[in-house]
């Protein structure tokens, strides 16, 4: 394949993955070894086809907001290989870290694994919008109506990951070679993210024990918490100074970026996730707009695949607040969920080579990963919003 062709098209041919549809309406997936698969529609196509028959019915308004949010935020800060040896263990931190890798059996993955595949399901949702007042807004069509998809995610060592996403007739592609992240979306295009590149946050949801692992090897320890009846460990990162300034641009600057992963102190897993994000976004004649998104995630399921746990469902619930001098009448909240299963997982997968990772020509390098370009969408207008 030469490099032109596959800038154009980044996944390699031989791994489309074949998704259908059954008389209920339900996503199903074809693993790519079974003998079925062959018969199936792949995954392009069953993209074009559902994606043309969806948008004659949905608000593509609604699904921008749901896709950008949801669809395939970034951790706050880049993976490092854990590296700790099991006879020096010098924090609390590193201690539970062993004891994650201990549990899941991810250990055995290092220097034998090159690549991993996995498909799954999404349920995604906005729940409410709530007015200053306490009153649910009508801004947003569809609000409260369930919408389902799929996704089929890629990953090679080191750092390159491919994402796509599809949900009610629209699609979302985001992806790493390693040096740059980038997204595509069709109301933005394709854009590069700015700063380092970081783990897709849906392969921490208990997807990629290895990427957990070196994320929260440099972790702080915060203590103790119950997470519903679960005694956890809860561990802290959070992008520095200067990442995010790299992330900040003129007009939406990120002033800060934390994320607490809580490990089960019985079993040693990773159970629960709760990451936030503060944006301060200003246009020139304009008031400053805040925008705090908090993300917090269920992780459950875990179950056996190629000797290693796999956590295979969850919930994720989105609170996003803006507020600022252009809301008088106060803050306005935004609440949005999504529920998860995985179908497949493998590890080395044949074919999967550096060409499926290779961004887009039309990249363009001027693009905050946590850039709100979706906000109109999300009634900013001053006047409308304290209204």
């Amino acid at each position: 394949m030469s490099s032109s062709n596959s800038r154009r098209m980044p996944l390699a041919t031989l791994l489309e993955e074949p998704i259908d549809v059954d008389e209920d309406g339900e996503y199903k997936h074809h693993s790519i070894w079974s003998s079925s698969s062959k018969k199936a529609q792949t995954w392009r196509n069953w993209l074009k086809t559902h994606i043309f028959l969806a948008n004659k019915h949905k608000s593509i308004k609604y699904h921008n907001i749901l896709l950008s949010v949801l669809g395939c935020p970034l951790v706050p800060v880049s993976l490092l290989p854990p590296k700790i040896p099991f006879s020096q263990v010098s924090s609390s931190a590193q201690y539970i870290i062993q004891h994650f890798t201990a549990a899941t059996g991810c250990r055995k993955l290092e220097g034998t694994v090159r690549n991993m595949y996995a498909t799954g399901k999404v349920t995604m949702a906005m729940v409410e919008e709530l007015s200053p007042n306490g009153s649910t807004t009508n801004t947003i069509s569809n609000i409260g109506v369930p919408q389902k998809g799929c996704f089929v995610m890629w990953q090679m060592v080191p750092n390159k990951w491919l994402i796509e996403l599809a949900v009610g007739g629209n699609k979302v592609v985001a992806g790493s070679d390693g040096n740059v992240a980038w997204r595509h979306t069709p109301w933005l295009g394709s854009h590069a993210a700015k700063g380092g590149v970081r783990p897709l946050r849906r392969a921490l949801q208990g997807l990629d024990p290895m990427a957990v692992a070196g994320v929260f090897s440099l972790a702080q320890y915060m203590g103790e918490k119950q997470i519903g009846d679960v005694d956890c460990f809860v561990l802290k990162i959070s992008a520095d100074d200067a990442d995010l300034a790299d992330r900040s641009d003129n007009t939406a600057e990120m002033i800060k970026h934390v994320m607490f992963g809580y490990f089960s102190q019985k079993n040693g897993l990773l159970v629960h996730l709760e990451d936030s994000y503060l944006t301060r976004v200003q246009t020139p004649g304009s008031f400053p707009m805040y925008w705090e998104t908090y993300m917090a995630t269920k992780i459950e399921d875990y179950r056996l695949t190629e000797g290693v746990m796999i956590a295979h469902s969850g919930q994720s619930d989105v609170i996003i607040t803006r507020f600022g001098d252009n809301l008088r009448a106060g803050p306005v909240i935004t609440r949005m969920e999504e529920k998860w299963t995985i179908d497949d997982l493998a590890f080395n997968v044949p074919g999967l080579s550096m060409d499926c990772f290779i961004p887009p020509e039309e990249l363009h390098k001027d693009y905050t990963e946590e850039n709100l370009d979706w906000r109109s969408n999300l009634n900013l207008d001053g006047s409308s919003s304290s209204s």
